[in-house]
């Protein structure tokens, strides 16, 4: 059943120090399954019952909420081998408290919530590998909830843009970036206007802070950039 997805699970953070024939096995042990979905398609709203934590295992798509007004706020995005659900799995909620939409047309696999810890007590070692995989990708996604939180306690557009920057140079090493958001999406992730969002860039290019063309950044002057935050 899952043959052909094999390679390509075999190299997510979840799956990751499996072999073949442990992955095989084990998908079949958390009852995995998968659903496919097109472009702009809703894979989960707000207020659904959840019932399985989610992978993206082809394509891309986009985790957000709206505020009271109905704004929408970008809260992630998701690439392959990125998850949704997983901090649901063991709380009390019973459904999504954020939407997610397909960016582009979506492979994903889904496992019961109940599957992620079985109630055996003497664990395989490929569900043990799971599990652990598990709990580092919890931690990061709660690193990367602080860092969100950081650019919205930041008040300046322009600090909020030099902070996203950085971190994304920091996180690669280099200058040169491509960015997995269109400047809307950067916009709604970052909780400002894109004509006030594109007017502050092009003022930062004019500067020679930064230099872009569409999705692709180059930092010019990073000391200068950190000084905006």
């Amino acid at each position: 059943m899952f043959d052909e997805l094999i390679p390509i699970l075999l190299k997510t953070p979840l799956f990751e120090g499996l072999d073949p024939k442990e992955l095989n096995s084990l998908l079949t042990c958390v009852s995995a399954s998968t659903l496919a979905y097109r472009k702009s398609e809703m894979i989960a709203f707000t207020g659904d019952v959840f019932r399985e934590v989610g992978m993206v295992v082809r394509g891309e798509a986009i985790v957000s909420k709206e505020n009271t007004a109905g704004e929408r706020l970008v809260m992630t995005y998701l690439k392959q081998g990125d998850l949704f659900g997983e901090m649901l799995a063991f709380t009390s909620k019973k459904h999504y408290i954020s939407t997610v939409e397909a960016k582009t047309d979506c492979l994903v696999l889904y496992i019961p919530k109940e599957k992620i810890v079985p109630n055996c007590f003497s664990l395989c070692r490929c569900h043990r590998v799971m599990i652990q995989n598990y709990l580092k990708i919890l931690s990061e996604k709660s690193l990367l909830l602080s860092q969100k939180i950081e650019y919205l306690r930041i008040r300046s557009i322009r600090g909020k843009i030099a902070a996203f920057l950085l971190d994304q140079y920091e996180k690669t090493g280099n200058r040169s970036l491509e960015l997995p958001f269109n400047r809307n999406e950067m916009a709604e992730f970052l909780n400002i206007s894109r004509p006030s969002m594109s007017r502050e860039m092009g003022l930062l290019k004019r500067e020679e802070v930064i230099d872009f063309h569409k999705n692709s950044f180059r930092i010019l002057d990073p000391a200068r950039l950190k000084a905006f935050i």
